[in-house]
C-alpha cells in the first residue's frame, strides 16, 4: 500500500521557519519525482516545489524562490521543504506528491498524494 505521510506544520509568526518532512512508503522512493504542493482557504491548489527522482533538478514557484529549499534523503524515504522568511499568504496546506520518474509538475500527472499538513503563518 503506497502512503505518503507529512509532518512539520504548525503556528508560526512571519519571518519564521518551517521544515516539513513527507515520508514515502510502498514504492522505492529514489524511482519517484517528489512534489509539494499548497492550498489556500478559499483557492486552487497550487504547485509550490518538486524535486526530480535523480535529485538533480530542482523546481520552485516564483512566490517561495529564494526562501523555501527542498531536498531528498533517499535512505530516509523522505522528502523535505524547508521554508523561510515565512509570510501570512505561504497560509496554506501543504500537500506531497509522488510520480515515477516524473518529469513535470502538472497536477494530472502525480501518481499519489499525502493527506497535508497545515501551515498557519501569522502577521
Amino acid at each position: 500500500q503506497v502512503q505518503l505521510q507529512e509532518s512539520g506544520g504548525g503556528l508560526v509568526q512571519a519571518g519564521a521557519s518551517l521544515r516539513l518532512s513527507c515520508i514515502l512508503s510502498g514504492r522505492t522512493f529514489s524511482s519517484y519525482s517528489m512534489g509539494w504542493f499548497r492550498q489556500a482557504p478559499g483557492k486552487v491548489r497550487e504547485f509550490v516545489s518538486g524535486i526530480k527522482w535523480n535529485g538533480g533538478n530542482t523546481d520552485y514557484a516564483d512566490s517561495v524562490k529564494g526562501r523555501f529549499t527542498i531536498s531528498r534523503d533517499n535512505v530516509k524515504n523522505t522528502v523535505y521543504l524547508q521554508m523561510n522568511s515565512l509570510k501570512p499568504e505561504d497560509t496554506a496546506v501543504y500537500v506531497c506528491s509522488a510520480n515515477a520518474y516524473g518529469r513535470n509538475w502538472y497536477e494530472s500527472a502525480m501518481d499519489y498524494w499525502g493527506k497535508g499538513t497545515l501551515v498557519t503563518v501569522s502577521s
